[in-house]
């Protein structure tokens, strides 16, 4: 399983209306995909005095899957994301490789 991470801090000015477009409109065009298993959002405990830090991680069943998701989806869908919030977020992208679960 690989787990795909994206790290996004997002200034306060657009928190709110940032927030509610990921839960409604971002993350479910991704899910559309058909090539993630699942996702999750979480809040980065963390002091940020230059906006607030989330990490979207999205499971899927292998390397392949994210590789097709990477060439043909990503480009589109982070354009979005650049066309809506230029200039009011900043993102790092990692992926994670699952070796253990219980």
């Amino acid at each position: 399983m690989i787990i795909y991470n994206v790290t996004i801090n997002v200034d306060f000015d657009v928190h709110d209306q940032w927030l509610q477009w990921m839960k409604e409109s971002h993350i479910p065009e991704v899910m559309s995909t058909g090539l993630f298993l699942d996702q999750r959002m979480c809040r980065v405990l963390a002091d940020d005095e230059g906006g607030i830090t989330y990490a979207i991680q999205y499971t899927c069943a292998d390397m392949a899957t994210y590789e097709r998701y990477r060439d043909e989806h990503a480009p589109r869908l982070q354009a979005e994301t650049q066309k809506h919030y230029i200039g009011k977020f900043a993102a790092f992208r990692t992926l994670l490789e699952v070796v253990h679960t219980s």
